[in-house]
């Protein structure tokens, strides 16, 4: 079953010309609303006798939807289109990173002084004592975010060259969100073994090592393979990232239905992928126990060893007071498998395996969906925070020590913060520096 958006969701910035009558806006807003578009902020930029000019924003669904909107508004509407702009591609143009500089060179002793001669004192001095590179270098604060685009997004294995503006993503939110310096690296191979020898032999570069869009099994052994070769935090981002969102996310849910405290409480993970598998190894290292469901044996096998359990997609549902599923299969749980009083998760997107509603009329305490669950809220601060305490390891006590603090940021009709909330991030930098 193919994933349609359910609300339109391409922003197309129009250009428009109108004539300067009454009716004239609103047939033309009328239009848009009858082609599935919705409109958003308008602007006024010019107003003459007999015309107008307004930039204009409108949501569409897709191409095709765009094609027909063009066609409805010059076919239907004495309005002319003077341009349009599809705002996440002018978002994108020229890259969304550079690399900058925190000192200026204004004069020749600048000069000397951050390169030849003087550099090179920095430079013996580190030969001499290398942890002196964590101070007198950018290393200490930097990230390396590494990927090989066999798992991107939703879309697959698309390659090492689509999967940049993805990196670009997410260096943005280091540097925004705690000031992180972080530099996307494309590894265009698909073996393990030289992806992890790439990453060792550039390793140095970074004082972290962010592991991004890889597809299973080979992001498990590759992110365990790292961190037993490296003496510096190495995660990768899809398991533990979206574990420690998704933890908060439980958190939040059990103080919404009184459950926080309850003892042996059972948490069905369906679906174990690499976001499933690392939502799973939090949740008993947190102390519940879970119990897994894949079609992929392997998969089953590998919660196994970190000490769940395995089940058939009812009978782990029916076993469970908690059920996240994170499949990516519409549709995939009917309302008849939840019972009464359970807490649902159903977090793929765009279309979750059953909506919240359909949850909450089949008996469930507390459901809700994945729209909220950002990585953006862990990764940054995680990050920050070992490298703020020199740590070899990104550690389960680290994440829940930042899930609980994002769960406690959350209001009460919320599962999980915004990454905009003024205090997340330096609320999980506090408190993961003190699990470290």
């Amino acid at each position: 079953m193919e994933k349609k958006p359910i609300i339109p969701e391409w922003d197309i910035l129009f250009e428009i010309k109108s004539l300067h009558k009454p009716g004239a806006l609103g047939k033309l807003l009328t239009v848009i609303g009858e082609e599935g578009a919705i409109v958003g902020e308008i602007k006024t930029d010019w107003v003459g006798k007999t015309y107008s000019l307004r930039t204009i924003t409108v949501s569409v669904f897709d191409e095709d939807n765009l094609k027909q909107l063009i066609k409805a508004i010059n076919e239907k509407t004495e309005a002319q289109i003077i341009s349009y702009k599809d705002l996440v591609y002018e978002r994108h143009k020229g890259g969304k990173i550079h690399c900058g500089r925190k000192t200026d060179v204004k004069t020749i002793w600048d000069l000397r002084y951050i390169y030849t001669p003087g550099v090179a004192r920095i430079s013996q001095e580190i030969k001499s004592n290398p942890i002196k590179a964590r101070e007198y270098t950018s290393i200490s604060n930097s990230v390396g975010i590494f990927t090989n685009g066999t798992r991107v997004l939703g879309l697959g294995d698309i390659g090492v060259l689509p999967a940049m503006p993805v990196m670009e993503g997410k260096a943005v939110i280091y540097d925004q969100f705690v000031g992180i310096s972080a530099v996307p690296i494309l590894v265009d191979t698909k073996d393990p073994d030289e992806f992890i020898n790439t990453v060792e032999k550039v390793s140095q570069t970074f004082g972290g090592i962010h592991l991004e869009d890889i597809r299973i099994p080979d992001c498990f052994y590759i992110e365990d393979e790292l961190i037993k070769r490296l003496n510096k935090p190495v995660m990768h981002d899809d398991q533990h990232g979206t574990a420690t969102v998704v933890l908060a996310a439980v958190i939040s849910a059990l103080k919404q239905t009184g459950h926080l405290k309850d003892k042996n409480l059972k948490a069905a993970q369906i679906g174990l992928g690499a976001a499933g598998l690392g939502i799973a190894r939090l949740l008993i290292d947190y102390g519940l126990e879970v119990i897994g469901s894949d079609i992929n044996e392997e998969s089953r096998k590998r919660l196994e060893k970190l000490g769940g359990k395995t089940a058939e997609l009812n009978d782990a549902i029916h076993q469970s007071e908690i059920v996240i599923t994170t499949t990516g299969v519409v549709g995939l749980i009917k309302s008849e498998m939840i019972r009464k009083g359970q807490i649902v998760l159903a977090l793929s997107n765009p279309i979750p395996e059953i909506f919240p509603e359909e949850a909450l009329n089949a008996g469930a305490a507390f459901a809700a969906d994945g729209k909220s669950i950002n990585n953006a809220l862990a990764y940054p601060g995680l990050f920050k925070a070992a490298l703020e305490k020199n740590a070899r390891q990104i550690t389960s006590e680290m994440k829940i020590a930042a899930a609980e603090v994002i769960s406690s940021l959350a209001d009460e009709n919320e599962l999980v913060p915004s990454p905009f909330h003024p205090e997340v991030h330096k609320k999980v930098i506090e408190a993961v520096k003190k699990a470290c």
